[in-house]
């Protein structure tokens, strides 16, 4: 049993990379379903005012450590991160793992003919079984265009995977609100994952992700989009774990299942003033 740490109202699994394969690997084979997060900075400060988010992370199977700031925060909170597992790193690795297994992949979310171009080169390079793709239009509440369409497509194939593309808090929102109507899939909400396999966006270099600045990189290709973001929104990052670090060290580390129990009920209707 791995160990939960806590930073502001988010519970983050303590997971290696290839840990993180292994438990999507089980939460498929045991045919129950369940949703994998990848929380970085942008989603521990959203967190923090937006309920629905928070909700949404209650109920998560996993939350995997997303971008070097959080294994960073974690480490000075004393309560280490095994390793940074990002969404756009493990999409490749869980394709492959699902060729070989077997496994029906759905690719939901990017611009118009993104997650066909994505499947394709999945197909074509890894072998893995894409059975559909999808693009509809997210509200920011996560309600998407055609959603009965969308779901009753889903629902055909009945894949083992769904990954969902579109960006957060809208793919974290969607997911959660239709988790109990895709049954047994497993969704995973991969942000701009999609977009990198199908070569509609370009990646940071490994080494300025290695080093924890592809949050720069990103910053400098689309600084309209992104300033209000990086400059104004993640600094309070800073803040959120100074908060967190006055909670006594044994309230801020479980076993991933009672956390994640304690998570749903905390969730209810509060509201944070970080």
């Amino acid at each position: 049993m791995h160990r939960r740490i806590r930073i502001g109202e988010l519970w983050v699994d303590g997971l290696s990379f290839a840990g993180a394969l292994d438990e999507i690997a089980t939460l498929v084979e045991r045919g129950e379903g369940g949703l994998v997060f990848t929380p970085n900075v942008d989603h521990v400060v959203a967190a923090n005012r937006n309920v629905a988010l928070r909700n949404a992370y209650s109920r998560a199977a996993l939350a995997l450590a997303d971008g070097a700031p959080i294994p960073w925060a974690a480490r000075m909170l004393g309560t280490p991160l095994p390793a940074k597992v990002s969404g756009s790193d493990l999409i490749i690795p869980l394709a492959r793992l699902a060729a070989e297994r077997g496994w029906r992949v759905y690719l939901i979310g990017g611009a118009p003919g993104v997650a066909a171009t994505a499947a394709e080169r999945m197909r074509r390079e890894l072998g893995t079984n894409v059975v559909g793709v999808d693009a509809p239009r997210l509200s920011a509440d996560g309600q998407a265009e055609d959603e009965h369409e969308v779901l009753a497509r889903i629902r055909t194939v009945n894949p083992h995977l769904l990954l969902a593309g579109f960006g957060s808090p809208k793919q974290e929102l969607w997911l959660d609100r239709v988790r109990e109507r895709i049954g047994s899939t497993v969704g995973l909400a991969v942000g701009a994952s999609i977009d990198f396999v199908a070569g509609a966006q370009r990646r940071a270099p490994r080494w300025v992700s290695r080093i924890g600045f592809e949050w720069l990189y990103r910053l400098a290709r689309e600084p309209r989009r992104l300033w209000r973001r990086y400059l104004v929104d993640d600094p309070w990052f800073i803040a959120i774990v100074l908060r967190t670090s006055r909670i006594p060290r044994a309230e801020r580390t479980r076993a991933a299942d009672a956390t994640r129990a304690m998570a749903v009920t905390r969730g209810k209707g509060h509201t944070s003033d970080w």
